[in-house]
């Protein structure tokens, strides 16, 4: 089945969170299991974040904000029963056409060091790890909110990067 990316419009909001549930759902057998509260994309709506989803309604989705001025990509969720579709890599690839567009250098993310479908994946996908010295003011705020949210209690966090223009691996 075709899942067409598109730009999130409001009567996509309700699918959103039930989306990221789902997919935080698949955490679980290794032993990660979120802190309560809002959800990320819950947080994102009207913070002026770029919200990319693909089908209609929605079985996925990537939220996007500029920090430092870098695209920084806050979450990609994809619904634990379209896992494994490529979803997930074109929203990517359509993150990193767009932040191209714009004129960002590049794509910074955090993500779990450990979690195949984390930091592996985006490895395969051309991002590197980011070097601390090069992180801006705002990137730093993200890693101590994440700190303080409990994040780091569940694995090992990682910031990670990928320069607009570079081939992937």
């Amino acid at each position: 089945m075709d899942f067409p990316l598109r730009q999130a419009e409001p009567r996509d909001h309700p699918h959103l969170s039930p989306i990221e549930e789902s997919a935080d759902g698949l955490f679980h057998p290794l032993g990660i299991v979120f802190p309560s509260g809002p959800a990320v994309i819950e947080q994102m709506l009207g913070s002026g974040a770029e919200i990319l989803v693909a089908g209609d309604p929605p079985v996925a989705y990537t939220a996007t904000q500029v920090v430092d001025g870098l695209t920084h990509l806050e979450q990609i969720s994809v619904h634990a029963d379209h896992v494994r579709q490529g979803i997930g890599t074109r929203l990517l690839d359509a993150v990193v056409a767009r932040a191209a567009e714009a004129g960002s250098p590049a794509v910074t993310l955090l993500t779990f060091r450990d979690v195949p479908w984390n930091a592996p994946w985006y490895a395969r996908q051309g991002f590197a790890e980011f070097p601390r010295e090069r992180w801006g003011p705002g990137l730093r705020r993200y890693w101590e909110a994440e700190i303080k949210a409990g994040l780091h209690e569940l694995g090992p966090r990682v910031a990670m990067y990928r320069e607009l223009g570079q081939a992937r691996a």
